[in-house]
């Protein structure tokens, strides 16, 4: 699937509502119409949105339409795929949402090694595809988000990023649309600028309707987790810090605290439990695997084990992260280590004894590969950051106000670590809106420079309601 596979034809700009729906093959939808409620709805259920029409696209042709109607009548627009990340208008001003769900194409060469994917792809389906020619991508913790917000936000995953970096590294080629409703091809000969402003900054500079990017020769790995009390939360963080060190790049690994819900989906001994869960996934064989993990497995009375040799495909085994839409409220940062000391504080902060009402609060470990350059640059933010922390909680509107309190706790107990850097795609709504957040995150050399890109693609600010870099 490439530029050449989409309708090139310019199709006029739509003025009326009208004029939309016969431009459109996906629906187009108001408030009152039947489907508007489950087409606005995405994974987070505290994040529901009510644009003023919302347009399921079919194809790239609908997205061109839907930016074309949006400009005619001065609404900003916004993109969702997956709907794990949706940042939505603080006024009650008009606007437009393209979903693009429809758009799930995937194509996999693999006498290039590459997939070639739709704008609403998620990565179970890139998983499954390229597993059959033993090729596997560098997909993230969770099969069913969506590979393109994954990708443009960097991108790091639970099994290759070490080993070769972000997602956004191995980025062929993109075709998107514009602010001005032109359907374009992007790539480091064709635009450098743009293509390294979309590499980073998400959905600010225009839609990515198609992607094609790099997948690497592996078949099965070695991972899983270990499960521990979470009174042991201080021991099991000394074990993991001491064998962070020892890790080559072909080990990736996080540690999350968890508070989980009495699900009958969860293993018996989970339901309704406190625990410190360690994730591993390790590229090599089982024989070297159980090697690397044994320190792991002595730090105390493992309660789950759940390491073993498996095929790529079970790569949403590492992590185990949910897959129920629900109302989710979160928070992160970068850190610039993860020092004895600063256990301690996180131990006090969502230990056994901490009030605690947060699902999970984990801490990845960077390195490797993710400190690199890759030989073509991108503006993701975070590389050489050694550390991230992700936490969240789980929390009706009615009842979410002391879930955010506590991580807004949880963030000012860890702020004597953190870095400015951070990883875009745990940005909050919040952060990813606001400016002078959005300048710490990227840096004021890199944000300036991303702004000359969004001055020059979008002068209007018409995707401002995504990870939004003002124009210069």
């Amino acid at each position: 699937m490439k530029t050449s596979d989409f309708p090139t034809g310019r199709p006029g700009r739509p003025a009326t509502l009208s004029a939309l729906r016969e431009a459109a093959t996906g629906p187009v939808l108001v408030p009152g119409d039947p489907s508007y409620e489950a087409e606005c709805t995405g994974h987070n259920l505290l994040r529901v949105a009510r644009p003023t029409v919302v347009v399921g696209a079919a194809d790239a042709r609908d997205v061109v339409a839907a930016v074309r109607y949006a400009r005619s009548q001065d609404m900003p627009v916004a993109v969702r795929g997956a709907g794990h990340q949706t940042v939505l208008p603080e006024d009650d001003g008009e606007w437009l949402l393209i979903t693009t769900g429809r758009m799930d194409d995937v194509c996999v060469s693999p006498g290039t090694r590459t997939a070639t994917v739709g704008a609403g792809a998620r990565w179970r389906a890139v998983v499954d595809a390229a597993a059959k020619h033993d090729l596997t991508p560098l997909a993230g913790s969770a099969p069913d988000v969506g590979v393109l917000g994954y990708t443009l936000g960097g991108g790091i995953g639970p099994l290759l990023s070490r080993a070769h970096g972000y997602a956004a590294d191995h980025v062929h080629r993109m075709d998107v649309v514009t602010a001005a409703g032109d359907l374009i091809g992007v790539t480091p000969d064709s635009d450098p600028e743009l293509f390294w402003a979309l590499l980073g900054c998400k959905g600010n500079f225009g839609i990515v309707v198609a992607m094609e990017f790099a997948l690497f020769p592996v078949s099965g790995f070695y991972g899983g987790g270990l499960y521990f009390r979470g009174e042991d939360t201080a021991r099991v963080l000394a074990a993991w810090r001491r064998w962070l060190p020892t890790l080559d790049e072909d080990t990736t690994t996080s540690v999350t605290v968890q508070r989980l819900p009495d699900a009958p989906e969860l293993p018996e001994v989970l339901r309704g439990s406190f625990v410190v869960h360690v994730r591993v996934g390790h590229l090599g064989p089982a024989s070297r695997g159980e090697r690397v993990v044994a320190p792991l497995r002595r730090a105390a009375v493992c309660l789950l084990d759940t390491l073993m040799e498996r095929p790529v495909t079970e790569l949403g085994e590492i992590h185990v992260d949910p897959v129920r839409p629900a109302p989710v409220s979160g928070t992160s940062l970068g850190l610039r280590e993860f020092s004895a000391t600063t256990a301690a504080a996180f131990t006090a902060l969502t230990g056994a004894d901490s009030g605690c009402p947060l699902v999970s609060v984990e801490i990845r470990a960077l390195g490797g590969a993710l400190d690199r350059q890759p030989p073509v640059p991108n503006s993701v933010p975070s590389r050489g950051l050694p550390f991230v922390s992700f936490a969240f909680g789980v929390a009706g509107a009615d009842e979410a106000a002391p879930v955010r309190e506590y991580l807004a706790a949880y963030a000012e107990g860890m702020a004597p670590w953190a870095d400015r850097r951070d990883v875009v795609n745990f940005l909050s709504p919040e952060l990813a809106s606001d400016e002078t957040q959005m300048r710490r995150v990227f840096g004021e050399e890199r944000y300036t420079r991303l702004a000359a890109v969004k001055r020059r693609y979008d002068p209007h600010n018409v995707f401002r309601l995504n990870h939004n870099v003002l124009p210069g």
